[in-house]
């Protein structure tokens, strides 16, 4: 390494972050200078819609609600492990299958007990 105040290994990594906040920053000034700005008394509401608020914003949801976000999240974590299990599965073989099985029985027994629980009734 001996004087060098700067590894020589940083100096892409230093340009990529300056690239990076120039890309930035051009982003943000090109936008300030093309959008339109004419700020009316309706646009200044909290929702900008114009109409006016009925009640306060903070109201307690159904628990179900977050319960089948949780579901959705859940299954779309699955599908992210899915993909790469069925690219490698020959390599994996049995051992490989019995895993993903074990896998989605695991969610599906998670599914079953929201179902059971009435988080999943579809009114």
């Amino acid at each position: 390494m001996g004087n060098e105040t700067v590894p020589l290994n940083y100096i892409p990594i230093l340009i990529f972050i300056v690239i990076a906040l120039g890309f930035g920053i051009v982003s943000l000034l090109a936008g300030w200078v093309v959008r339109p700005s004419k700020p009316y008394r309706a646009k200044l509401t909290p929702y900008e819609s114009g109409s006016p608020l009925f009640s306060d914003a903070r109201l307690q949801f159904p628990m179900r609600y977050y319960i089948i976000a949780m579901l959705f999240v859940i299954f779309d974590i699955e599908i992210v492990f899915l993909f790469p299990w069925a690219v490698v599965y020959r390599k994996l073989g049995l051992l490989g299958l019995t895993e993903m099985g074990l896998f989605i029985a695991i969610l599906l027994v998670g599914f079953w007990y929201a179902w059971k629980k009435g988080a999943l009734e579809w009114d």
